[in-house]
């Protein structure tokens, strides 16, 4: 079992460092799947099989023990001391390949669950959503807000809250699912989204835009015009760069691309159903909807809480809208 378990383990490690090392596209909610899998069947093995075994030996020689002792006895010689016990723990001790295994296993089954639908950390690449989130937070998200999604397949087995204008949410990039994205919501199922001359309009009526002061982003060492804008009920910041033009540029063939008109003054798309039009907060420099397409509801992860650590700025930890 030791040679077999060294094989698997070494398959767990090259299949990480083969997607670190960008050779393969790794899918961790599957390799966190498998490792539960694998540890626990190594987890039921060593309760009903192993330990079993193990115990047996443990009794076997404690009772060969007394059995020489009684004989010993009989004869009248003294049997020699032996410490009994301490061969016994030796006995019940796991090997190696069950502590790499079924040790791990609870670990492994709370992280999973946790992950899967409780709450999962993400950290934040890029600075599309700045000022809301910089690059470097380390954020929370939500599993269960929008429903509860079964790992891997992500089909919805449990429904909750719909999304809401205002929204952060973490979806799957729907050009590529494996990559995971954040952005807000800012249009509904059925919605008229128009983003015209750097204004936000939602069904025809323009979005609450009030001037704040400019902001300045100390990695670019540029400063932005920045707004507080109002959707959803919620009040967020977002940040427009004053030379760049209003129109679309480099968008892509996606879904229902039909339901958008792009113009020099910008785009206006009609949200299909059972989909979502997101937008980063950093509006000049977010690659969203405007350019990409419509996230479907199979696509969401979750809803974006709470900052918990910026090792860069600690002053960034809390919650956020």
């Amino acid at each position: 079992m030791g040679t077999i378990t060294g094989v698997v383990l070494a398959a767990f490690v090259g299949y990480g460092v083969a997607w670190y090392l960008g050779a393969i596209e790794g899918n961790f909610s599957l390799l966190l799947l498998l490792a539960v899998v694998v540890t626990g069947i190594y987890w039921f093995a060593e309760r009903l099989y192993f330990l079993p075994r193990r115990r047996a030996a443990a009794e076997r020689l404690a009772a060969e023990h007394r059995q020489r002792e009684a004989e010993l006895a009989r004869m009248g010689v003294k049997a020699e001391a032996v410490n009994i016990e301490e061969a016994q723990q030796k006995l019940l001790m796991q090997p190696w390949w069950l502590d790499w295994t079924a040790g791990l296993f609870p670990v492994i089954l709370v992280v999973f669950i946790l992950r899967s639908f409780l709450f999962e950390p993400f950290k934040i690449p890029s600075g599309s959503m700045i000022p809301t989130l910089h690059v470097g937070d380390l954020i929370l998200v939500n599993k269960f807000h929008y429903g509860v999604r079964l790992p891997v397949i992500h089909t919805k087995i449990i429904a909750n809250h719909d999304p809401q204008r205002g929204d952060v949410m973490v979806f799957r990039y729907p050009p590529q699912p494996t990559l995971d994205y954040i952005k807000r919501v800012v249009g509904l199922p059925g919605d008229e989204v128009a983003y015209l001359n750097k204004q936000l309009f939602i069904n025809g009526e323009p979005v609450v835009k009030t001037p704040r002061p400019e902001f300045y982003d100390s990695s670019s060492m540029r400063y932005s015009l920045q707004f507080a804008e109002t959707l959803g009920g919620k009040t967020y910041l977002t940040l427009n760069d004053a030379d760049r033009p209003a129109f679309i540029p480099g968008t892509v063939d996606f879904p229902h691309k039909d339901q958008c008109r792009y113009s020099v003054e910008g785009v206006v798309c009609t949200v299909p159903e059972g989909h979502y039009f997101l937008m980063g907060d950093n509006r000049d420099n977010s690659l969203d909807s405007r350019y990409w397409g419509f996230v479907p509801e199979a696509n969401i992860v979750g809803k974006a809480f709470f900052v918990w650590m910026n090792f860069g700025d600690f002053s960034r930890i809390g919650r956020f809208e």
